[in-house]
């Protein structure tokens, strides 16, 4: 009882410090790029760097990851935007990852009971795919999914690595579109459209193709049929 009531609490803290962190972006000023280029055009030649650092935290705050890519492409380019919008999402994303393994990971194990054990352990054993499909498919929310990992087994490694495949192509379509809101018949902003829809389709195409071949099928939470009981009943 002890054990699940730090569980509890753990979640709870968990929960209170992103929330905090939300409300503090979400009610000291407008979500929008000028969050970040303010302090990035006050940082000189260390701007690229300041980005990196005021990027991420803001990531771990819930702010929308394609506003963010956008100024890296309005600020500096997309030849030099592109490389800082993904470390940026990248260091983002891993903190986000490290702060839900810090405060709340053991109080998953704590609170579930033996379907979630066993969930826990299909995605343990295709941690990097079930993270690479996660941020493949269309409209899964970035920060959600980092701070969904950290409560998992999924491993760092793994969790970094197939953020970086998956969410490059679509860190470059931003930032390609956040340099070229001038003119979006532009070259670059038209093939950033068509890299975001790309994106989308390969998700969904590699999520049924695996699936079609059984290694999306997860484990059975569900209550056990009357067969099986029969045959665990069965003398």
């Amino acid at each position: 009882r002890l054990l699940r009531r730090a569980g509890v609490l753990r979640l709870v803290l968990l929960v209170v410090v992103v929330g905090g962190l939300f409300a503090l972006i979400a009610l000291t000023g407008p979500i929008s790029e000028e969050r970040v280029r303010e302090p990035v055009d006050a940082a000189g030649a260390w701007a690229p760097v300041v980005f990196i650092f005021v990027s991420a935290a803001l990531a771990v705050c819930f702010f929308p990851g394609p506003l963010l890519a956008g100024a890296a492409g309005f600020l500096f380019g997309t030849a030099l935007g592109t490389p800082l919008a993904i470390c940026a999402a990248l260091l983002g994303a891993s903190t986000s990852f490290m702060i839900a393994r810090k405060f709340a990971h053991g109080s998953v194990d704590q609170l579930a009971g033996k379907r979630v054990h066993d969930l826990q352990a299909w995605i343990e054993r295709r941690g990097f795919l079930a993270i690479l499909y996660a941020r493949l498919l269309p409209g899964m929310p970035f920060h959600a999914i980092s701070y969904a990992a950290g409560l998992s087994r999924v491993k760092l490694w793994h969790f970094v690595l197939a953020t970086a495949i998956a969410s490059s192509p679509r860190a470059f379509a931003y930032v390609a579109l956040g340099g070229s809101l001038s003119n979006l018949s532009r070259p670059e902003a038209l093939i950033a459209i068509a890299v975001i829809i790309g994106m989308g389709l390969i998700g969904l195409g590699t999520v049924a193709l695996d699936r079609k071949r059984g290694g999306l099928e997860l484990p059975r939470l569900g209550r056990p049929n009357r067969e099986s009981k029969k045959k665990v009943d069965a003398p």
